[in-house]
């Protein structure tokens, strides 16, 4: 048994004033407990994905981890009911002279229970066969009372087009999906958003796993639809690309590229203009993502700031053969550019960082 290593983690009084904090004994960083009038000490590294557990808060017998909600008992460090074998290092704890005192030798083992891996965490190969491709509309509209949707029918036209090529093909209606909002597990940490990410290991019923199948497991070609609102995509796409904040942060935190080969194309239409400026913040986020554009990335129609007769808008897009023409047009370059990629798929090699968001952490956590 190792000797005892009393480190000072500060003054008794002080730390007592809060139920929860973390604190440094030493070198070790402790979740320190103040309730019922005595001291416990917890690591303060939780067992998930290393979060700061003194950061939390302590909800009746459990402290909660500020990161992802992961739960240990104040006293002996054990998970929730159910998941006991999830347990943190305590550490035995004392006060002398109004110091509180940490012995940081004598930890208690940290268990972990064993954690199927999500089906989405599975090594990434692409599977032989054609080229595939997903439509992915993004218009929000009254599941009740759909309403006809310019940019989603011109997305079908184009799946129609890669159907014909002889491409299988899949279309995600993001308005049919249950795809809970991002919840800033990145804005606490860089290490806090996973991937998978946070909210579909812990939510079974966000359907957001649709998408990430689709983008990182299935598809060569991504067709993205969306209307223009107020000059900008709609808000279900902004919804998706922040949940798809995960799969670029894997290249900070991970030095991993997810999407690897893909080709990313798009259909923009609206009553106002701004086709461009959407058209760029398209093109800016997939190629963040590691998606590559064929030439003439995006199809678009607007008929101007001052047209607001939706109805002749709807109407010129359902009979329009031109836009129709355009749709499988940018579908066959799209498969074209991924025939390509496939055929001569770039080997995996090390990618310079300056210059780019994906600069790696200086920072990592150690558990």
């Amino acid at each position: 048994m190792a000797e005892p290593n009393w480190q000072d983690a500060g003054d008794a009084a002080e730390l007592a004033a809060r139920p929860l904090r973390q604190v440094l004994a030493g070198r070790t960083q402790i979740a320190l407990v103040s309730r019922h009038g005595e001291f416990r000490a917890l690591s303060g590294t939780c067992n998930h994905v290393g979060g700061p557990l003194g950061e939390g808060s302590l909800e009746g017998d459990y402290v909660v981890c500020p990161w992802h909600q992961w739960r240990f008992h104040w006293q002996t460090g054990e998970g929730e009911p159910g998941f006991e074998a999830d347990k943190v290092p305590t550490y035995p704890v004392k006060v002398v002279d109004g110091r509180v005192l940490v012995d940081v030798a004598s930890p208690t083992p940290r268990t972990r229970k064993p954690h199927a891996p999500h089906p989405l965490a599975r090594p990434i190969v692409r599977e032989e066969g054609p080229v595939r491709v997903a439509g992915i509309s993004t218009t929000a509209m009254d599941p009740k009372y759909p309403r006809y949707s310019t940019s989603e029918d011109l997305l079908r036209v184009a799946l129609q087009h890669a159907e014909a090529q002889g491409c299988p093909t899949r279309l995600l209606r993001l308005n049919d999906l249950k795809v809970e909002a991002c919840r800033g597990y990145y804005s606490k940490a860089a290490r806090a958003c996973t991937w998978p990410c946070s909210i579909t290991q812990m939510d079974p019923s966000d359907q957001m796993e649709q998408v990430y199948e689709a983008f990182v497991h299935w598809a060569d070609v991504v067709l993205v639809a969306t209307p223009i609102r107020w000059g900008a995509a709609s808000a279900l796409y902004y919804k998706m690309v922040e949940r798809m904040n995960c799969i670029q942060n894997q290249e900070t935190i991970a030095d991993r590229t997810l999407l690897k080969n893909k080709v990313a194309a798009f259909i923009i239409t609206g009553g106002q203009d701004n086709v461009q400026a959407v058209a760029g913040q398209l093109m800016s986020f997939f190629s963040e993502v590691g998606c590559q554009f064929p030439q003439f990335p995006f199809v678009a129609h607007s008929r101007g700031w001052s047209a607001e007769d939706m109805e002749n808008n709807a109407r010129y897009v359902q009979t329009s053969a031109s836009l129709r023409e355009g749709a499988r047009a940018l579908a066959g370059r799209a498969i074209e550019m991924a025939r390509l990629m496939v055929s001569a798929a770039r080997p995996d090699q090390e990618e310079a960082r300056g210059g780019r968001k994906a600069h790696q952490l200086d920072v990592r956590a150690q558990i």
